[in-house]
């Protein structure tokens, strides 16, 4: 494999154009001013101090731009990883708070996501993005926008809460409201900043509104000495390049940490195959999965050596650099190269930064994650899925956001494996008017061929659903007057395991000993050579495969004296 084909950057220095040049810088300048609010803000929503946020945006837009394929994915501090972040490190660092502790633990995290994405690229493992299906992650995504939107309401509200869980928090700040914990001053300046930032999404979305209420809210700290009126702000940052850091922890927090990881790199699979998949199609890109992750898995690796955390894809921060003009990961590096010299010329220029906007930024962020109509269409289309999506939601809700992704996960493996164990199965019969057999319950009209009964099961024939199988052969079998065939349509079936082959010769052996004979017909070729290799044709007859339903039921015919089908 060629270099490039490890390393995409070298390819894109190799055919960048110079005509993209100007595009690609104003696009890094714009997108800056989204990075540097969204990061600082994700970053205490993640439990860490609000530099590590600005450190983690520098590293990961860095090393994308060296190993991602896509040209215009923007990554960085992601507003649904920030709370399975806090949840793997805020217990561990409960006991003392230390902050420094935080965010060795959030690095090595970022370490981890980034060793078992890189490893899950390598191996060509991207399918593990489609073990969270369409419904379990609209409802784990919409538990973890009212997750992120209870966590923020106390700090927009000029307080603070202990809580362990969402009921906890949610009935902590109501008691915080209750009791006059209130601060009016942070309260007016975060709300402003909320309607801001809300409003101009909605009506001016080209409107840079994030950047905007930053800027507000900095000037009306500054000039109207709300800091002296109880609003929390950020502080001087530290001045300078993130400083290279190899976290140290203790071995007994690894299990923990690694088991967070593994969550963390599930839903930034799934969210980065999503995102890149949606751009590819405007970019004219095909999406290359797992050297996505592997894109992915360096920047967290980078992020994770320079103080930082685990990171993902953006689509917001994708779509505002995509209209921005982006032609080129050089969008990302301008966007980090920005975010460098504030730090290293100007440390001081967010100071003023209150606390209660940065609530606004995520609560912002939460409310256009969370997918209402989604869950309104799931409803109406199909409820099976809508009650999986319920049960996602509620086990992000109420057990938390990292056994809600385990919850997430286990329903969309549950749903696959009822799917096969409860196949839907029909009887068919010739409906007038239209050519082949139907489902009768959809014909309830349907011609029956006495003494034949058309059966189709549509799934594989495995050890989950073999039983099922059985029995409904059998409820068939017991009808009066018996049936002479039980004709099994089996185009659907694309595979029989060896529980489900013992299970055949031990009906079919039954079935003839009451004088019925099963049949087959529209079996795939391989299919029909795993029977043929169980050795299946030893008890039922060989001759009992027809190549089409029409060609079973004139051979039925045939044998019953029964006349053929009219002309159609």
């Amino acid at each position: 494999m060629a270099a490039a084909d490890w390393v995409p950057g070298l390819r894109a220095v190799a055919e960048y154009r110079p005509a993209w040049l100007p595009k690609d810088v104003v696009a890094g300048i714009v997108l800056t001013t989204l990075l540097v609010p969204q990061g600082m803000a994700y970053a205490e929503l993640a439990g860490l101090p609000a530099i590590t946020g600005l450190y983690t945006t520098i590293l990961c837009l860095l090393a994308y731009a060296v190993f991602g394929p896509s040209r215009v994915l923007v990554l960085g501090p992601d507003s649904s990883l920030g709370p399975m972040i806090a949840a793997v490190i805020i217990p561990i660092v409960a006991s003392d708070g230390d902050p420094a502790k935080a965010v060795a633990l959030a690095s090595m995290l970022g370490l981890l996501v980034g060793l078992f994405m890189t490893a899950a690229g390598a191996l060509k493992l991207g399918f593990i993005a489609d073990l969270l299906s369409h419904p379990t992650q609209l409802g784990y995504v919409n538990g973890l926008a009212l997750t992120i939107l209870i966590g923020q309401l106390p700090k927009l509200f000029g307080f603070s809460v202990d809580g362990d869980g969402l009921i906890e928090e949610a009935t902590a700040f109501a008691r915080g409201v209750v009791n006059g914990e209130t601060v009016p001053a942070a309260l007016a300046i975060g709300v402003a900043g909320l309607l801001v930032i809300l409003l101009l999404r909605r009506f001016l979305p080209k409107v840079p509104g994030i950047l905007i209420a930053v800027l507000g809210g900095i000037l009306a700290v500054t000039f109207l000495g709300l800091s002296d009126d109880g609003v929390d702000v950020v502080g001087p940052l530290p001045q300078g390049f993130p400083p290279f850091t190899i976290p140290h922890i203790d071995w007994s927090d690894l299990g923990l940490l690694a088991a967070g990881a593994l969550g963390i790199t599930l839903v930034s699979v799934t969210d980065t195959i999503s995102t890149a998949s949606a751009f590819a199609e405007r970019t004219g890109q095909e999406v290359r999965g797992n050297q996505e992750m592997i894109g992915i898995g360096a920047a967290n690796i980078a992020a994770g050596f320079f103080q930082g955390f685990p990171v993902s894809t953006s689509g917001s921060r994708t779509a505002v650099a995509f209209t921005a003009g982006a032609r080129s990961q050089l969008t990302g590096v301008i966007g980090a190269g920005a975010i460098t010299l504030l730090l290293v010329l100007a440390p001081g220029l967010l100071k003023n930064l209150p606390q209660p906007m940065l609530a606004a930024v995520v609560i912002a962020a939460s409310i256009s994650l969370a997918d209402v109509p989604g869950m309104r269409r799931l409803w109406r289309q199909r409820r099976t899925e809508f009650s999986l999506a319920i049960a996602a939601f509620l086990g992000v809700a109420l057990l938390g956001v990292l056994p809600g992704i385990a919850v997430a996960v286990g329903l969309s493996v549950l749903n696959v494996f009822r799917r096969v164990w409860w196949p839907y199965r029909a009887v068919l019969g010739r409906a007038e008017g239209v050519d082949g057999y139907h489902d009768t319950r959809e014909y309830p009209r349907a011609e029956l061929i006495p003494g034949l009964v058309m059966f189709r099961f549509d799934a594989p024939l495995i050890f989950a659903n073999a039983r099922t199988f059985r029995e409904e052969v059998r409820h068939l079998a017991h009808a009066d007057p018996p049936p002479r065939w039980i004709l099994v349509a089996a185009e659907p079936i694309t595979d029989v395991d060896t529980t489900a082959a013992d299970m055949l010769e031990d009906l079919d052996e039954e079935l003839n000993a009451a004088g019925i004979s099963l049949v087959f017909a529209e079996m795939k070729n391989p299919v029909r050579e795993k029977i043929n290799r169980y050795g299946l044709t030893r008890t039922i007859d060989p001759e009992h495969f027809y190549p089409t339903v029409e060609e079973a039921v004139a051979a039925y015919r045939s044998i019953s004296s029964l006349p053929g089908e009219p002309a159609t």
